[in-house]
């Protein structure tokens, strides 16, 4: 595939030219501190299903966030150049994915996730030349999928999750993955710029089961008896 981005791209890169940490989360992210921290938002495309985003689900017996899905990623290294080389490698030592088959076209505005005290800026990357991923460490990820835009976009997979702690967010059911928390919320907001998203049941919530693990309050989230989500 080409490195130039797709057609599909362009009003998801018009509206990101202006996005501010507010369109992601309600949560003020702190002017100092935090631990930096990156993710890679990494949108490809295959014939006959479109455009889709690599998701890949954290093992289930992991110390913190056992068995949620993210985007690959985390915290920086001192030999990181910047945030878009921490997310690819992260995703190199997560996935086993190529840095080369990636063009980065956009940093996301710099989100606070509380409970971890990272500040998160989601890397977008546009997958020019894909290839088979997989687990490289199956004791930290148990699964890595692509989950077409369609998919996440129709109303029947579309609901929102209510956490045992009280913490309610926007979420998805796709290829068998729940994708819910921090990832879930910054999907939303994306899948809402880029024009892709689909009127869907608001008042459909499901309760996760307990885990003994809280999620933060992070990206799209809201209070149980605030205004949901857009």
């Amino acid at each position: 595939m080409s490195r130039r981005p797709p057609g599909w791209f362009d009003p998801l890169l018009t509206r990101l030219g202006s996005a501010r940490s507010e369109d992601f989360t309600q949560l003020v992210t702190p002017e100092r501190g935090g631990r930096e921290s990156a993710v890679l938002v990494l949108l490809g495309e295959e014939p006959g299903t479109g455009p889709d985003v690599l998701i890949l689900q954290r093992a289930a017996t992991l110390r913190n966030h056992a068995g949620q899905p993210a985007f690959p990623g985390g915290a920086a290294d001192p030999g990181d150049a910047d945030v878009r080389a921490t997310a690819l490698r992260e995703a190199n030592e997560e996935v086993d994915l190529d840095p080369a088959s990636v063009t980065v076209l956009a940093e996301l505005p710099k989100l606070w996730i509380p409970v971890s005290d990272f500040v998160v800026t989601p890397v977008l990357g546009w997958w020019h030349a894909p290839h088979p991923v997989h687990p490289r460490e199956p004791a930290e990820v148990a699964h890595v999928a692509r989950l077409p835009v369609t998919e996440l976009v129709d109303p029947a997979n579309r609901m929102r999750v209510r956490h045992p702690s009280g913490w309610i967010g926007p979420a998805f059911s796709a290829r068998g993955m729940l994708v819910w928390g921090f990832t879930g919320g910054v999907l939303a907001a994306l899948l809402e710029m880029g024009g892709w998203a689909r009127p869907w049941p608001r008042d459909r919530v499901v309760d996760l089961p307990p885990t003994g693990v809280a999620p933060a309050p992070s990206a799209g989230t809201d209070a149980v008896d605030e205004t949901p989500v857009r």
